[in-house]
């Protein structure tokens, strides 16, 4: 079988597997954002995921478009001529965190207008157990005329992308591959194969495959909850948390998760997934929802401890003027989708705060757009007398800066991520 593979949607996780595929494959990149695809057209990819010379060569293969390269596109009669479709469009919670599922569903409705017989559809956005066949299946069907596992067949392989991770990147990272009978699972496992150079894993079935994605990053979410409530009791105690973890991490099997703030595409969001589906089928689930809880409400936490170790210094908090050191949701990557550090951001400001932030790494225009907020990206400009400084992202551009130089005579500089020395900070997790 020759494959012309289509990848649907080149965010963070859709375009490096649109570049692997395409060193190997006629490889069709489709996204309905236009200012996205003709960004990437230009030969730059604004995620910083994918190296510029790298997007740039695999574009330029894509002219003769006989054996391998990558072409992008927001026309979808552009997919027409592919028989793998590969979904990686984002599966978001609402405001009350229940699953949004209209990217899903209307990528599948995409693909299913071009859909021929025998083509394989893989999907690779976090789903709970059992939505690739009760939500996007239904639809492919209705769209294409076809019917599952006999006009058309289906996988989940869930992506493992950690984005700004330049040491992890999509081939480094074992992929899990499942399929919809025994012989499309052979078929996506071995397409995966051939680009994915630290190998596969066949799950037994989609609900496996979906299962065990979003039990990657509940656990993860879990661990740092149990260490956030640690810093909770510790502070009171006047034990430094950081110092408890480093004494307990001397032991072969301690887990070296630490506190902080908890966002992002993933382990922010992904648990309310499974929570969800476990409603549906009757269980309440506990811990799952005890660690978002905990998690979602570190933002405000931050705040109160900083305006504490304000009022200590007995500094006058209407109208005191802040530095926030960061907004993305991690640290060295520009993603501030489900960032955290807004709450701490909102929940300043709700005590009358003047607050700044910078980050270097964010887009102004992205941040305005998304929090109608107007960012300092260029540390020029920042001020020299703040009453406070909160670090909140650990972009490695902070660990060079002097900070202490914009902070005023007996201000407060607090570290939500214990990365400066512990003698030059008034507080931290």
């Amino acid at each position: 079988m020759k494959y012309n593979i289509a990848i649907i949607g080149l965010g963070y996780v859709g375009l490096p597997l649109a570049v692997e595929f395409g060193k190997k494959y006629m490889t069709v990149g489709f996204d309905i954002n236009e200012n996205r695809v003709k960004e990437l057209n230009s030969g730059h990819d604004s995620t910083l995921e994918v190296e510029d010379k790298e997007l740039q060569k695999v574009l330029e293969s894509s002219k003769d478009f006989d054996t391998d390269g990558l072409y992008i596109t927001t026309n979808p009669d552009e997919l027409k001529n592919c028989n793998i479709f590969i979904v990686t469009v984002p599966t978001p919670t609402d405001k009350n965190n229940r699953p949004v599922l209209t990217p899903l569903k209307k990528a599948s409705e995409t693909v299913g207008k071009v859909l021929k017989e025998g083509d394989y559809i893989i999907y690779e956005s976090t789903v709970y157990p059992g939505a690739t066949e009760e939500e996007c299946i239904p639809v492919l069907e209705q769209f294409s005329g076809l019917k599952f596992n006999e006009g058309f067949f289906v996988g989940y392989s869930p992506e493992r992308i950690n984005p700004g991770d330049k040491k992890h990147t999509v081939t480094k990272i074992l992929k899990v591959t499942s399929g919809s009978t025994p012989e499309a699972a052979k078929v996506i496992d071995n397409l995966y194969k051939s680009v994915i150079h630290a190998g596969t894993y066949c799950a037994t079935s989609l609900k496996v495959a979906e299962a065990a994605k979003v039990i990657e990053n509940s656990q993860r979410d879990i661990n740092i909850a149990f260490v956030n409530e640690l810093s909770k009791i510790f502070n009171r105690m006047g034990i430094d948390t950081l110092e408890v973890l480093e004494a307990a991490g001397t032991k072969w099997n301690f887990l070296p998760f630490r506190p902080g703030l908890v966002g992002g595409h993933c382990i922010g969001v992904d648990p309310y997934y499974l929570a969800q589906k476990a409603q549906e089928v009757g269980y309440h689930p506990e811990i799952i929802l005890a660690g978002r809880r905990l998690n979602d409400g570190m933002g405000q936490y931050v705040a109160s401890q900083i305006i504490k170790l304000m009022i200590q210094k007995e500094i006058k908090i209407k109208g005191a003027k802040i530095l926030m050191l960061g907004i993305t949701f991690k640290e060295n990557c520009p993603d501030i989708r489900n960032t955290k550090a807004i709450d701490v951001y909102h929940e300043l400001e709700s005590y009358e705060l003047d607050v700044d932030l910078f980050d270097p790494w964010a887009n102004s225009d992205e941040v305005s757009h998304e929090y109608g907020i107007d960012i300092i990206g260029e540390v020029q400009n920042l001020k020299k007398d703040y009453d406070a400084i909160v670090l909140t992202v650990a972009h490695a551009e902070f660990l060079d800066l002097d900070i202490n130089q914009f902070l005023g005579s007996g201000g407060v500089i607090y570290d939500v991520k214990s990365i400066l020395p512990k003698d030059t900070v008034d507080g931290r997790l």
